[in-house]
This record gives C-alpha cells, sequence and structure tokens, in this order.
C-alpha cells in the first residue's frame, strides 16, 4: 500500500513541476542515454533534481536515484517519505562527523544496484552570481576509483530558481529547460583537476549566453 501510494506522489509532483515549469527536455543529438548512467547538474534550488527526473522518459525515471543530503530529507517523517518513499533518494550524510559510510560507498553500492544517478558537483546550492561554484572532488572521485566506465551527462537547469526563490513557499509559474550535453568518460590517468575543468566546460556549454553577448 505504501509503495502504491508512493507511486501516486510521484506521478503528481511530475505532473506539478510540469504544470508550473512548462519545463522542456533539450536533448543532444545522440538522444537520452540508453543505459546506466551519471547526472552532473548546476545547482540553485531544492527542486532541481525533481525538474531533471520529471523530464526523463518512464522507463528512465524508475532507474534514477538523486544523491542528496540526508540532514535534509529525514528531519522530518513528511521529508522521510518524499526523500525515501518516492524519490529513492541517495542520502548522504554532509556532516563528516555523524557518517557512518563513506559517501562513495554509499553512491558505489547504488550503482552496483543498476541505478542511474543525479549528483549535484557543486556541493551547495549557488546563491552567487556566478553561474557555477568550484567543483568538489566527489564527481571525480566516484568516477575514478568506482565507476571509470559509467557515463558522465553534464545537464544545465535554467530559470529554476526564478520559479522557487530562496524563502519562498508558492512556486512562481515560469518557463524552465533542462539541457542535457553528450556524456563524458573519465580517462584512466585523468588529473583530478583536468577532469574537474573539463566537466565545467561541459556544463557551462549548455548554460544560455548572457543577454548581449556576441552582440
Amino acid at each position: 500500500m505504501k509503495a502504491l501510494f508512493a507511486r501516486a506522489v510521484s506521478v503528481m509532483i511530475v505532473v506539478f513541476a510540469r504544470a508550473v515549469t512548462a519545463v522542456r527536455a533539450i536533448w543532444p543529438e545522440s538522444g537520452p542515454p540508453q543505459g546506466q548512467c551519471i547526472y552532473f547538474a548546476n545547482h540553485s534550488s531544492h527542486g532541481d533534481f525533481i525538474l531533471i527526473w520529471s523530464v526523463l522518459p518512464p522507463w528512465m525515471r524508475v532507474r534514477t536515484r538523486p544523491v542528496a543530503g540526508a540532514d535534509y530529507w529525514l528531519k522530518s517523517s513528511l521529508n522521510r517519505f518524499i526523500g525515501c518513499d518516492v524519490f529513492a533518494a541517495v542520502l548522504i550524510e554532509r556532516d563528516r562527523e555523524k557518517r557512518l559510510q563513506d559517501p562513495i560507498a554509499v553512491m558505489s553500492d547504488a550503482l552496483d544496484a543498476g541505478s542511474s544517478l543525479i549528483l549535484f558537483p557543486e556541493g551547495t546550492r549557488n546563491e552567487t552570481e556566478a553561474r557555477l561554484l568550484p567543483f568538489r572532488s566527489g564527481l571525480y572521485n566516484l568516477a575514478m576509483a568506482t565507476r571509470p566506465d559509467i557515463p558522465l551527462v553534464p545537464v544545465w537547469i535554467d530559470n529554476l530558481n526564478r520559479v522557487m526563490p530562496k524563502g519562498e513557499i508558492v512556486p512562481i509559474p515560469l518557463i524552465c529547460t533542462v539541457t542535457f550535453g553528450e556524456a563524458l568518460i573519465i580517462a584512466p590517468d585523468e588529473a583530478r583537476e583536468i577532469f574537474l575543468a573539463r566537466a565545467t566546460d561541459a556544463l557551462l556549454a549548455l548554460a544560455p549566453k548572457p543577454l548581449g553577448d556576441g552582440q
């Protein structure tokens, strides 16, 4: 019964997200990934992974799990239900002193089970004027140490921070886009700094150009 209710809630969330944002997915020429992958995206709102999740084809959506902070998604019974039962989130303890498991091991277990993952390599919501915060090392560590063969798909989410500004409860209806890029594969001996720069560039290449740019 709980599983059926969670599935019904997931459908309602997808319908609501699409209705409020009129979200449009933009895929590369090669189309959506046909197998397991790791999506990595810019992060400006708590709703970022919901928007990515909502534009995936249903067969991909059921296999895709967001990586999220345990402190947020376990802080109440409602959050726990949505995070664990509806989205099957891979929960990471962000406080190092409270960790009982290595985050890379937790994500690796999810990949071993056949899931695709949604990651936000900035590590926290970007509330600055910069387009991206510096990437933390988690994406590199996961790809290099455990899963170098799984494609890494950059995803740019545009406009969602204006739909749900910080501190607001009621979303503002605006059109959003989720742009997927061509997948990256990490080289066996690729240095952390080189890979993170390459991943950052791949993500920024998907961002809309500022008004007036190139005029």
